[in-house]
């Protein structure tokens, strides 16, 4: 396979995700402003998960014309990704009907960090295929940067369990806005 179809697919996929996750928007019992206010936790949800999943198709699309050479091992962690992700409708609609509860929005973080994870590996193994690319953990972000993400989203998961559940999904919001600044240049 070449990359433009693994490309083409993966563009593909994480599309129809995006545009899946607006269907499961409940509609207010009242239309009204109050009534949309009352579902501030699912349009919450909806718009984490959206611009999320986009991140992560800008990140690909902005790495991934340094990539000359893919194989089976990058085809199959592509794969297990967008499995993972494809269940992103699913956990945003359990978050956004649950908002405090720990069981939705620890199996929403989960799926979270198992894609961040996946990310990653896919990153090293196109790095290992395309050295003069010199991706690190996560194509071109310095990999203190993709460390804090994952250890913010880890952290949110903890004090989700034990504390505060949301604290999941604040988290994830956090880790997205690290992952897209580089906040080191701030302090050189």
């Amino acid at each position: 396979m070449n990359k433009d179809r693994l490309i083409a697919f993966e563009d593909a996929v994480l599309a129809i995700i995006d545009t899946i996750l607006v269907l499961d928007l409940q509609k207010p019992a009242i239309v009204s402003w109050a009534g949309l206010w009352a579902l501030r936790a699912n349009f919450f949800a909806y718009t984490l998960s959206f611009f999320w999943i986009g991140l992560m198709w800008v990140s690909h699309h902005n790495h991934w014309h340094l990539v000359k050479q893919i194989d089976n091992h990058t085809v199959y962690l592509t794969l297990i990704l967008l499995f993972f992700s494809s269940l992103f409708p699913y956990t945003t609609s359990l978050v956004a009907e649950n908002f405090y509860n720990t069981t939705a929005q620890v199996f929403y973080g989960v799926i979270i960090i198992i894609i961040s994870c996946l990310n990653v590996l896919i990153s090293l193994n196109l790095n290992k295929l395309n050295p003069e690319a010199h991706f690190g953990l996560l194509y071109k972000i310095p990999n203190h940067t993709v460390i804090l993400d994952l250890a913010c989203k880890v952290i949110g998961l903890l004090i989700a369990v034990w504390v505060y559940p949301p604290a999941m999904v604040y988290s994830i919001l956090i880790a997205s806005i690290v992952l897209q600044f580089d906040f080191s240049r701030l302090f050189a």
